[in-house]
């Protein structure tokens, strides 16, 4: 055996760096859970159109109030329901940037 080789560090028993990596691995693996778990919403239109995504960025629900269909055209319907997407993705990212930023701060590279 060549002189300095460390055995148990070559197998990766007692990597300090290796036990990181896999804490930060479970860590990251609950995070992702409780933001699938995790839903936010938003409206445009002064409410008439509402939508719920997860944490995890999947639409759940779209709402649009049968009011505001009896006023609406299509461009306006399809104006009010983008924007309350992009809020929701917004909201969405926000705390998903909460969840996991932390996390990428405990990286060792």
């Amino acid at each position: 055996m060549a002189k300095g080789f460390n055995r148990s560090a070559a197998a990766g028993g007692g990597n300090p760096m290796m036990a990181q990596l896999q804490k930060l691995q479970a860590q990251m693996a609950l995070a992702q859970e409780q933001l699938a778990a995790e839903t936010v919403s938003a409206t445009a239109g002064g409410g008439a159109i509402k939508v719920t995504m997860t944490g995890d960025q999947k639409c759940k629900s779209i709402e649009i109030d049968p009011e505001f269909l009896k006023d609406a055209d299509a461009e306006m319907l399809n104006d009010m329901v983008l924007a309350a997407v992009n809020l929701a993705l917004d909201k969405s990212r926000e705390i998903q940037d909460k969840k996991m930023g932390p996390l990428a701060g405990g990286l060792p590279f």
